[in-house]
């Protein structure tokens, strides 16, 4: 029996492939589960179609992501915190802070985008990458600094 992938199935094909598997694990596994449909000239003409709707909306998302990184490599995000001995900080600089600076520069992203590894802790100047889209990634400039005394 021949079936249309609707999705990605390890070690069987990705999504729009047509593969040849058994009548009972298509018929009463993939396409109850909605992971395929059967294979006929109609869904594999509507697939095809999909297929390149898709490829132009991902076109159309890299080509705003390469934009928007041109904007965010020309910025330096700087957080000033409370910092101990040592340059260590009180808390820590997060994603979370980053993407709020790039709202206030009018830069809407969402924070699960921006891959720090780990909060930074210390004061310093930072590299950190901004994944825009899957072929777009650019690295934003990170400057932690104390926060000023404040004479009492």
């Amino acid at each position: 029996m021949k079936v249309l992938l609707k999705q990605d199935i390890e070690k069987l094909g990705k999504a729009g492939d047509v593969v040849k598997v058994a009548p009972g694990y298509g018929r009463n596994y993939l396409i109850p589960k909605r992971m395929a449909l059967e294979a006929t000239p109609g869904n594999i003409k509507i697939a095809e179609i999909e297929k390149v709707a898709q490829a132009r909306r991902d076109h159309r998302e890299k080509e705003a992501a390469t934009i928007l990184a041109r904007e965010i490599v020309k910025l330096a995000v700087t957080v000033r915190r409370k910092t101990g001995e040592g340059g260590s900080l009180y808390g820590s600089v997060t994603a979370l802070d980053i993407a709020d600076f790039l709202i206030t520069h009018k830069i809407d992203i969402d924070k699960r985008k921006i891959h720090l590894e780990e909060p930074i802790k210390t004061i310093g100047e930072y590299q950190v990458p901004v994944r825009l889209h899957r072929d777009v990634t650019v690295p934003i400039k990170v400057i932690v600094e104390p926060e000023p005394e404040t004479a009492s």
